[in-house]
């Protein structure tokens, strides 16, 4: 994979500043871990944002849809879409958008690797990481650093409890 460059937040995030966004997010679990995407461009000091699999909806494609085209950009991975969980509203001074959460299943034996997102060129990819993370070690870091649907989970299975989120 091409190293990335520095770049400032501005630019990175330029396509999807001062827009409103509907976004699909899919949270797959196995073996008591959440795989999640570290972005970059969010937060100070190149800290990373740890979120589940997803982005934007397109027109003409179905909600699900969205999700399988995302998780396979982002993971590698093929999945098939179960029930909706979470609804979002992400809100920062330069992003806006809907989110929605759903549970997301795949072949056990298949291992995600990171990808691209087909909107930045391959040294300005927001996408830095993909990590298994337990509950517990989202608990260790610091609350700016973990998406607000993932932060107080105590356990796997509070992932699967429906939530609405407004700012």
């Amino acid at each position: 994979m091409p190293e990335l460059q520095p770049a400032s937040s501005d630019i990175l995030l330029q396509a999807y500043a001062g827009k409103v966004r509907v976004r699909v997010g899919g949270l797959l679990v196995r073996n008591g871990m959440v795989l999640l995407a570290a972005h970059r461009g969010l937060l100070p000091k190149e800290a990373p944002f740890w979120s589940p699999p997803g982005g934007g909806w397109q027109f003409g494609e179905s909600i699900q849809q969205a999700l399988v085209r995302e998780f396979r950009e982002e993971t590698g991975l093929t999945v098939e879409v179960g029930r909706f969980l979470h609804l979002h509203e992400f809100s920062t001074d330069k992003l806006q958008a809907l989110e929605l959460f759903f549970e997301v299943l795949a072949d056990t034996n298949a291992q995600p690797q990171l990808g691209h997102d087909p909107e930045h060129s391959a040294g300005e990819q927001l996408i830095t990481e993909l990590a298994w993370q337990t509950p517990r070690q989202l608990l260790h870091l610091p609350p700016v650093q973990v998406h607000p649907v993932l932060r107080m989970v105590l356990s796997p299975d509070d992932l699967f409890v429906p939530q609405t989120h407004f700012v």
